[in-house]
């Protein structure tokens, strides 16, 4: 019996010793409902309706995979990110701080090109066309109640690009002095003819931009979308806003470039991007790697067009447009200028998660302040403390001596449940803690039966020592019976539930392990060594 009770001793502070290491080296997670947090639930935006099921289902388990990368690299603890049924995604990030940037790393689509940038001469000619197209596709009566018209003077000795850009470069005033005369001449005959609705938003900017007034960004963005203005541009031009507002005077501009309408490059070709420092600015960049063959479509081009500006272009906004000076390989960086560092971390982050299969709608937000979780810590607290207290005091009252073995051991099932937790890096949110407590009653249930059995074989006049040992191994089948049926349940409600329902299975099923654990080795180990000096007829208190 000696070596029994050593080897139980043993098991017993080996066990608790991993479970102590264990909790102090990991750490105990803290769920939404306890640490504050935002909750999103999230579908593939489909307005027109016209995705299949089978393609929002493939959707969706991409949208996953990529959520989940972005999400780990941004740095939130245990965060919970699971697929409901065919088409919606939950997102739990418990402990944020900063939900708007989360909610728009999570919604960026992050695709990817690279574009030549031509020159605003080559836009010049069209520009009275595109007007035209403008009033032609919303009307005089539209525009004017957009309040973005500008009636366009004439008078002899004006050009167009005077009229247009009020003093600025002239250098394609003689292209377009003609479709100011033919303008001029129509006016009487078409009150539309005399709106500049576009051309009145444009300044004059570097090489290959226009500057747009940052209040006339919706209004331009609106003439720039409609198909009417894409076939009045002259052919294989877009024109794309830059991602960053500039100082220009005393307000703030956006630029508009004139762009080669194809890409050159995607970002499907892209391998890694890393965020970092120009060493000679100190401004925030962000250094890409390409394939093999995205590097050596990059070096061609780069080595045909040195002198000229090449724009990277990020989910349909330029984000730098530097200059070539070099032939560039398969490495090469994008200059963030106006950026903060975290914005150069995302954008990198985001580059190397891919790019979204979709756009995603949220369909509902929950935002958990850090007070209301810190009120349920203490709510489940209180709630813990006064179910133990309640089941120490019947124990002790009840069974006596035996009673406090059982709390003792008790005491061991906890510091297991709390190893057991950390070990697997598993979440305790606020239905967790009421499993815990559950657990524990399960766990002093199983006391009670065994103490039961030792007390029936003591009325039966069983020698001490024979009555605990009967008593025990009577009692392990019902033991095992009830935690199995229970850890079934608990395996069950994590398979198929969700959340809060999924945080109470794990803590259920951990406490469930433990208490068996505890009732059969620790109390058995503690019973050995109470009866262990009695002789075989004295008494015990049970």
């Amino acid at each position: 019996m000696l070596k029994s009770l050593r080897g139980r001793l043993i098991l017993i502070f080996s066990v608790v010793g991993i479970s102590v290491w264990s909790f102090y080296s990991n750490g105990l997670n803290l769920g939404l409902d306890l640490l504050g947090g935002m909750h999103l639930a999230l579908e593939i935006d489909d307005p027109d309706g016209t995705l299949t099921p089978e393609a929002r289902s493939d959707g969706i388990d991409r949208v996953e995979r990529i959520i989940r990368t972005r999400i780990d690299e941004f740095g939130v603890s245990e965060p919970l990110i699971q697929k409901v049924g065919n088409d919606r995604l939950i997102v739990e990030l418990a402990g944020i701080t900063d939900p708007e940037r989360a909610k728009d790393l999570i919604r960026q689509s992050a695709f990817l090109e690279w574009k030549l940038v031509g020159r605003a001469a080559e836009v010049d000619a069209a520009l009275a066309r595109i007007d035209r197209a403008i009033v032609s596709a919303l009307g005089v009566d539209s525009i004017r109640a957009l309040g973005r018209a500008t009636a366009a003077p004439t008078g002899a000795g004006s050009s167009i690009e005077e009229l247009l850009f009020q003093g600025g470069d002239t250098a394609a005033a003689g292209d377009t002095t003609a479709a100011a005369a033919q303008d001029s001449q129509v006016v009487e005959e078409d009150p539309g003819a005399s709106l500049r609705p576009f051309t009145g938003l444009l300044n004059r900017g570097d090489e290959g931009t226009f500057l747009v007034a940052e209040s006339d960004i919706a209004a331009a963005s609106l003439f720039l979308s409609l198909p009417e203005v894409e076939i009045a541009l002259p052919r294989g031009i877009s024109l794309q806003f830059g991602s960053q507002p500039i100082g220009q005077g005393a307000g703030l501009y956006r630029e508009l470039y004139v762009l080669s309408r194809d890409a050159f490059l995607t970002g499907d070709m892209l391998e890694g991007a890393t965020a970092g420092r120009d060493p000679q600015f100190n401004q925030p960049q962000v250094q890409f790697q390409l394939s093999r063959i995205g590097g050596r479509r990059f070096g061609e081009l780069t080595g045909q067009h040195i002198g000229d500006r090449i724009a990277i272009i990020l989910d349909g906004e330029v984000v730098s447009a530097p200059v070539v000076r070099d032939r560039i390989g398969a490495r090469g960086q994008i200059d963030l200028g106006g950026s903060t560092m975290e914005e150069a971390v995302d954008l990198a982050l985001v580059l190397r998660a891919g790019a979204l299969p979709a756009p995603v709608r949220i369909l509902e937000e929950r935002t958990v302040g850090p007070s209301l979780g810190q009120d349920s810590i203490d709510q489940g607290r209180m709630a813990g403390i006064v179910g133990i207290f309640l089941v120490i005091l019947v124990m002790a009252v009840y069974y006596r001596v035996a009673g406090l073995l059982a709390i003792t051991a008790l005491g061991v099932y906890v510091i297991l449940v709390m190893g057991g937790l950390a070990s697997i890096g598993a979440t305790l949110t606020l239905p967790g803690i009421a499993g815990l407590i559950l657990s524990v009653g399960m766990a002093v249930d199983a006391n009670v039966l065994i103490f039961e059995r030792i007390r029936e074989e003591l009325d039966n006049g069983r020698p001490t020592r024979n009555a605990v040992d009967e008593g025990f191994g009577h009692a392990l089948s019902a033991i095992v019976d009830s935690n199995i049926t229970t850890l079934l349940t608990a395996l069950i409600l994590f398979q198929f539930g969700t959340g809060p329902v999924r945080g109470f299975a794990v803590t259920l099923s951990i406490g469930i392990v433990a208490s068996f654990f505890t009732a059969i080795f620790v109390t058995r180990a503690f019973f050995l060594l109470y009866v262990g000096n009695k002789k075989a007829t004295d008494p015990i208190s049970i």
